[in-house]
């Protein structure tokens, strides 16, 4: 913590009497000052304002007409939209249950809704929120390289899937019953994305064919040829190794390239390391053709995917503008798994989908640099944050 240079309230202690002799100081030269500063929370208490819409006779007609209410102001007794988002960020953003997020404000802010008005309010925002996501929709269309990736999500006692989309700062959270292509299509995406597509080797991506091309993840294939070094012969362990090491070389020569400010990796490093690559796919190959185990089995496959893809496990290396890995995807999903981890499964696929359309406001304001309860409390009021798009 830093000392404030503009502090809201300033305490003045003087000394009662000299440490020496004990004489009074009053009209002592003050030598100096040191400072301490305390921050705290004020004490907060709920304001109820109330709204009078006066009804009154026209004097000419005998018409009565009374006025009308203010926007937002739809019932006798309502919480306003910053309860509303505070509500919603505990629930989705801290993913308390909705049972503990209405004792925390209670406790916090003595006013303790009902779980159901917390679900009313997130039900709300995330339908004001429908611009935005269809504002990350068009960014992430128009961008030149996406990350996708999809993990398990409970729903209902049944695993459904959640789905992201993510390249720069929009993020794009879905949710959906199956995992593969239907899932993908529903997110809207992929089917009209013509960039380049990063992701692992699940085989439903690949059934795109407008995009510009296939990335695969270089971390997901480092953690398979690591496994093949620590359960293989000696034989499997060289090729594995070899091709382990060329990748970490080109993805070093990316970095510093990217960080030179040029536009492509050395030539040399390129053509040495991506020899050294295919090699040991076809070295891998060949130990493991007769395919007599499970495990032989497993190690032949990856070796085969590794030649027969191996301009998307390189493209890397030949378009700085591709990153090495698809952490950036994974990260993107992680909530979901969290949201989980914290307060169990979601109970219906509607809230699951309330959940992951707010997931994507949320995070893509957060890399706007927009808080999270002043995007959920501007949503709440009706007018949301909306990114731009070029």
């Amino acid at each position: 913590m830093q000392l404030s240079d503009h502090p809201d309230r300033v305490v003045v202690h003087e000394p009662a009497a000299c440490s020496g002799c004990g004489a009074g100081l009053a009209g002592g030269v003050q030598t100096g000052t040191e400072r301490r500063q305390v921050t705290e929370i004020p004490q907060v208490r709920p304001v109820v304002t109330e709204h009078q819409m006066i009804e009154r006779e026209c004097p000419c007609c005998g018409q009565k007409t009374k006025a009308d209410a203010p926007d937002g102001v739809s019932a006798p007794v309502q919480y306003g939209p910053r309860l509303a988002a505070l509500g919603t960020y505990l629930w989705h953003g801290q993913f308390l249950s909705k049972e503990r997020a209405c004792t925390a404000l209670g406790e916090m802010f003595g006013c303790q809704p009902a779980p159901a008005v917390i679900a009313a309010a997130a039900k709300k925002i995330a339908a004001f929120t429908q611009p935005a996501v269809s504002a990350i929709v068009s960014a992430l269309l128009a961008s030149e390289v996406v990350h996708f990736d999809e993990t398990g999500f409970r729903v209902a006692g049944k695993l459904a899937w959640v789905h992201s989309a993510s390249a720069g700062k929009y993020v794009l959270v879905t949710v959906h019953p199956k995992r593969g292509k239907e899932a993908m299509d529903a997110a809207g995406v992929l089917p009209a994305f013509t960039g380049i597509a990063c992701h692992d080797a699940w085989k439903p991506y690949d059934s795109y064919d407008g995009v510009a091309g296939h990335a695969l993840c270089g971390a997901h294939l480092l953690r398979e040829l690591i496994a093949v070094t620590e359960t293989s012969t000696a034989g499997d362990v060289i090729w594995a190794q070899q091709a382990t090491d060329a990748l970490l070389e080109l993805n070093k020569a990316a970095d510093a390239a990217r960080g030179a400010g040029r536009g492509a990796i050395d030539p040399e490093i390129l053509e040495k390391q991506s020899r050294w690559y295919r090699e040991a796919a076809d070295a891998g190959i060949i130990l493991n053709a007769a395919r007599r185990s499970k495990l032989q089995k497993k190690r032949h496959a990856l070796a085969t995917r590794m030649r027969d893809r191996a301009d998307d496990y390189l493209r890397f290396a030949h378009d700085l503008r591709v990153p090495f890995s698809n952490n950036r995807a994974e990260q993107d999903i992680r909530m979901s798994k969290l949201r989980i981890k914290v307060s169990g499964s979601m109970r219906s696929m509607a809230g699951a989908e309330i959940f992951c359309a707010i997931r994507s406001y949320l995070a893509t304001a957060a890399r706007h640099g927009i808080s999270a309860l002043d995007a959920l409390t501007r949503a709440a009021e009706g007018d949301p944050w909306i990114p731009e798009t070029a």
